[in-house]
């Protein structure tokens, strides 16, 4: 029974193995220096939940099929995305900080088709039965989100920022020393515990009706959002936005809020007092400066956004 273990764990890491023509040790691949850096841990706790661990980066874009997933089982996938310290490249960047999250979904949807995955792959991913989750839970007082994910009956995709506390979790899935006697049940439950508290993230949504997703929907809302993102100066329009991407308003708007748990312009301007955050804090920009850099030509509405979203105004948080 543990050798059978053993090879389902490194099915898909020997596959990796014998591309870069090394071999798997106690679960975990290292990347060969001629191939690139990093490694890539896989664990199969038992029949309900697995989990992959990978932090690499490769010299050149590698398919690794996985011949054995079983599409007969209804399996609800966690993909932590993020989560990694930042290799010195990435922290020279000066694009937007890319912020900590999870994509949540069925496994109807393939989310290799929204983030594209190649030569550089920092993730961790948990499967874990449908059919498991539901015996645990009772459904009938519980939100729609919840009951619907869970149900695993139709393609479904949600995204949940990580908070610190999660954070914490991961950390401790990563860099946690612990002995080989313990691992496999200290890392089932960190796993069970991330899956529980996301869980509850989502049964605080209030959605009333889901719609069934396709992978092309599901890209062009993530192209909407990149879009947004990468001009922060720019309040979005969402007529402007919904021709862009072939759709009707009230489609995108009500797709984007299914995907993030939130409207357009609420999550855009997260993620605009973040930058300004940043912008104070890491760039010693004035507050002026920060202001209108991300394209406020009332400082005094700047001011009330940034306290709104981030707890203090602007000149407080630039000196905390």
């Amino acid at each position: 029974m543990k050798k059978e273990n053993q090879q389902t764990e490194s099915s898909i890491l020997m596959r990796l193995a014998y591309l870069l023509g090394t071999e798997v040790i106690n679960r975990r691949l290292e990347i060969p220096e001629k191939f690139g850096r990093g490694y890539c841990s896989g664990f199969v706790f038992n029949e309900h939940i697995r989990m992959l661990v990978s932090n690499y980066e490769l010299n050149e874009d590698l398919v690794v099929e996985n011949p054995d997933i079983d599409v007969s089982k209804r399996m609800i996938f966690f993909k932590f995305q993020n989560i990694f310290p930042k290799t010195e490249m990435l922290k020279a960047s000066k694009q937007l900080e890319a912020i900590p999250s999870v994509l949540i979904g069925t496994s109807r949807v393939n989310t290799d088709d929204i983030i594209s995955i190649h030569t550089n792959t920092a993730t961790i991913n948990i499967e874990v039965g449908a059919d498991y989750l539901r015996g645990i839970f009772d459904l009938s007082e519980k939100s729609l989100v919840l009951q619907s994910l869970l149900q695993n009956m139709q393609p479904l995709l949600f995204e949940q920022m990580i908070y610190p506390s999660l954070q914490k979790i991961v950390d401790e899935i990563v860099n946690e020393s612990v002995d080989e006697t313990f691992k496999l049940f200290f890392l089932r439950i960190k796993s069970e515990e991330l899956i529980c508290r996301l869980l509850m993230e989502l049964e605080k949504r209030d959605e009333k009706h889901l719609y069934a997703l396709n992978g092309h929907d599901v890209q062009t809302i993530y192209k909407v959002k990149e879009q947004m993102l990468e001009h922060l100066e720019i309040p979005p329009v969402i007529r402007e936005l919904a021709e862009g991407a072939n759709m009707s308003p009230t489609k995108l708007k009500r797709l984007f809020k299914q995907i993030f748990g939130n409207s357009i312009f609420n999550y855009y301007q997260g993620f605009r007092m973040k930058e300004a955050a940043r912008l104070l804090k890491e760039e010693k920009l004035s507050v002026s400066d920060v202001g209108y850099e991300l394209g406020f030509t009332n400082l005094s509405h700047f001011s009330r956004a940034f306290k709104e979203h981030i707890g203090m105004n602007p000149k407080q948080y630039s000196r905390s």
